[in-house]
């Protein structure tokens, strides 16, 4: 049985672990190591994650599959959200999954658990942004409901990558 975990404090190792697999994963195919090593030095670290956990305008959620976490979410309310311009809103700023559980449900699970939090908040909509060379993550959130409604860059590495803005409306 598949369980979602209020973060705290005391899951940044688990949050650290499980974030570095997936996100390395989903990016090192199209992207260089040198670039890989160097977002990851600056952005997965204990400090930075505690700084997240510790922030009001943020929330982490664990995907347990029995004892083993196999996904996660990270959700940002407007204090926290990485572009302005959303503020009756929840942005998805990172969810993944354990690419050996793509398939499983374990992202809609993680989805769901997004609405849930922003109709709690009386949120009018969802919204993230994904890379648009993602195309099995694209396929996802149209699945779920998502649709494009622009575009932004992301920097990564030393690099603009254009990303796709997409939104769930309540």
């Amino acid at each position: 049985m598949v369980r979602i975990i209020s973060c705290d404090s005391s899951h940044v190792e688990d949050l650290l672990r499980i974030a570095k697999v997936t996100f390395t994963d989903t990016y090192a195919a199209k992207n260089s190591a040198e670039g890989m090593r160097d977002y990851l030095a600056l952005h997965f670290t204990p400090a930075v994650f505690e700084a997240q956990l510790s922030d009001k305008n943020s929330l982490y959620f664990l995907a347990a599959e029995g004892e083993n976490y196999v996904g996660y979410l990270k959700l940002n309310f407007a204090g926290a959200q990485t572009e302005a311009g959303h503020p009756d809103s929840l942005e998805i700023e990172r969810i993944y999954v354990l690419k050996e559980f793509h398939g499983a449900g374990m992202g809609q699970l993680l989805v769901e658990k997004a609405i849930e939090v922003a109709r709690e908040n009386e949120l009018k909509y969802l919204w993230l942004g994904v890379w648009t060379e993602n195309e099995r993550a694209i396929h996802f959130y149209e699945k779920m409901g998502f649709e494009k409604i622009g575009t932004h860059i992301f920097h990564f590495a030393g690099e603009a990558q254009t990303d796709y803005l997409m939104a769930l409306y309540l």
